[in-house]
């Protein structure tokens, strides 16, 4: 991973619940959530997944990204991520 990209993520708890964050590792951060030392609110919902991430060339872009995502209803946040991967399966398939 380059460290010029910007990460939109969104992790799945072991609670089932969402959370979203943005960072410049995306490897690490998700590390970092399972150790134990990422957000407060992950600390108690660990092991979290990776469900979804999109790169971004600036910060700015990205946090903006997940201050959208946050404003969302979980029903909208599942169907988002659901369209999403469908887009992205497709692409991958063309390839």
């Amino acid at each position: 991973m380059e460290q010029n990209n910007h990460y939109f993520y969104v992790v799945e708890c072991k609670d089932c619940t969402y959370y979203a964050g943005y960072t410049n590792n995306l490897q690490k951060r998700i590390s970092v959530h399972n150790e134990g030392k990422g957000a407060k609110y992950t600390r108690a919902r660990r092991p979290v997944s990776l469900i979804w991430h999109e790169v971004f060339t600036s910060k700015t872009e990205a946090m903006q990204k997940e201050y959208w995502f946050k404003q969302l209803s979980r029903v909208q946040k599942q169907a988002y991520i659901r369209r999403e991967q469908e887009k992205q399966n497709e692409i991958t398939k063309k390839l």
